[in-house]
């Protein structure tokens, strides 16, 4: 896979030269990605538009007719067509488009044995990081990490008819295809005919705000043989949807852009522009009764602002049973600096207790060459965390004492921390090393992602000062 990616990267410098940038190019290379392995999978396209039929044009008789294929699709019902939804042609000389074609064909993507498609998008995104390109991190939570989550949730649409799962953030649709990819190991790829229907159109749900990584969601989870409901839109800001879901798994954005102003919504019980709380607030509401969810969030929800107030609506509504540290540099190389958290609950009990896995304590921080993300960093909490999803192995779950990385703290430990979970035990061996030190861009970036959350607090003072001083008024 490294020496795809490096071919497919090393052409878009060549295509940097004619006005392509980073961006344009990952959106093409979907485009022709989806008809190259849709013709591989025998997955049915419009008569005409097919991946032979394009690889056999040349000249400016491809560059117009890979206009006119792209026309075709947007027009098409269904899913076909809001993939292709508003898609241009970013080729103007004709001999570029055709060596990317070339690059892509020779390569049989569906043999490969991996989600081929988002090693390749994971593969460009890095190297755009690499290059100083901001915004790669929308695209992709580690999937390392997303098929750990997966495990302990098991997403499993068999256990009635109207089983829902849904990702209000989706980016490219990770969690989604892992959930799927998970579904089909379980059930060794032989569902019910009834089963295999309601899971094709009527059971992964999402939203996401930017068109681009929705595109390659619905080809993502199109190319598995699913039909996903992705709809594009301000899952904090526009009015809520009235579906509920039985599992929601999601990595809501992280920073605290466009996020100076607190959403207006009647469902939330506390008002707050941070859009992590807004989110852990919404799929509160998002959930049935009975659902669960796995969200990821960074450490400031933890603590700043109005964390403890959310979070004791939450632990008054759910079940808020496990707490997951993850390692530093898990987002590596996307954002290096960002230390965050998977919150597991469900909906409909009160907690009673709040059992905390600290993965961090005494773990060399990930890179991407020396020390990458791997499932042994989740194999033990994947063992405390236990085999029911809802986090009820109570007989199984031990509390490893001071010095163990799984511990249990009552609900009236929480709250007499002010329901703030930024709880820790261990002593971290490692930050007292100069050697195992995190790097400089790392610890800058932490404390940037910490002042934006004092910013965000005295932002929302300065807004009930003035509030307050509209009413003397």
């Amino acid at each position: 896979m490294s020496d795809v990616v490096s071919k497919l990267w090393g052409f878009c410098h060549t295509l940097r030269h004619d006005g392509i940038d980073y961006g344009d190019y990952i959106e093409q290379i979907t485009f022709l990605l989806f008809l190259k392995m849709a013709d591989e999978k025998g997955v049915q396209v419009p008569k005409g538009c097919d991946w032979p039929k394009l690889r056999d044009k040349a000249g400016s008789e491809l560059t117009d007719f890979y206009v006119d294929l792209l026309r075709k699709l947007a027009k098409q019902p269904g899913i076909l067509g809001d993939i292709y939804a508003e898609a241009q042609s970013r080729f103007t000389n004709p001999v570029n488009l055709k060596r990317l074609i070339n690059l892509i064909d020779e390569i049989e993507w569906t043999s490969l044995g991996v989600d081929v498609k988002a090693e390749a998008y994971e593969g460009l995104l890095e190297q755009a990081a690499n290059e100083g390109k901001k915004g790669a991190g929308q695209y992709f939570t580690p999937r390392v990490l997303i098929q750990s989550i997966v495990r302990v949730m098991k997403p499993d649409p068999r256990k009635h008819k109207e089983f829902t799962i849904c990702d209000p953030a989706c980016g490219t649709g990770g969690f989604l295809v892992a959930a799927h990819e998970w579904l089909v190991e379980q059930s060794k790829g032989a569902l019910d005919r009834d089963v295999a229907k309601r899971v094709k159109r009527q059971t992964y749900f999402a939203q996401e705000l930017v068109a681009r990584p929705r595109r390659m969601a619905l080809m993502n989870l199109y190319l598995h043989g699913v039909e996903p409901h992705i709809t594009l839109g301000d899952t904090i800001y526009d009015p809520p949807s009235t579906e509920r879901f039985d599992v929601i798994l999601t990595n809501p954005p992280f920073g605290t852009k466009g996020a100076n102003q607190a959403p207006t919504r009647d469902d939330f019980t506390i008002e707050t522009s941070n859009k992590q709380l807004n989110f852990v607030q919404h799929v509160v509401n998002a959930l049935k009764p009975g659902g669960r969810a796995a969200m990821v969030l960074p450490d400031n929800c933890l603590f700043e602002g109005k964390a403890g107030e959310v979070f004791e609506i939450l632990m008054q509504d759910c079940n808020l049973h496990t707490v997951l540290r993850l390692p530093r540099g898990t987002f590596t190389p996307y954002s290096q600096g960002v230390k965050a958290n998977v919150i597991f609950f469900q909906k409909g009990l009160p907690t009673e207790d709040v059992w905390i896995f600290d993965a961090r304590s005494n773990v060399p921080g990930i890179t991407k060459k020396d020390r990458p993300l791997s499932p042994q960093h989740f194999a033990e909490f994947e063992q405390c965390y236990g085999s029911d999803p809802n986090g009820q192995c109570k007989p199984k779950r031990k509390d490893l004492g001071e010095t163990g990385r799984f511990r249990r703290f009552h609900a009236t430990e929480i709250a007499e921390r002010s329901y703030k979970l930024d709880i820790t035990w261990l002593k971290d061996e490692s930050l007292e090393s100069s050697d195992d030190l995190p790097d400089p861009q790392d610890l800058a970036t932490e404390a940037i992602t910490e002042l934006e959350a004092i910013v965000g607090d005295l932002r929302e003072i300065v807004a009930l000062i003035e509030q307050e001083e509209g009413v003397e008024v």
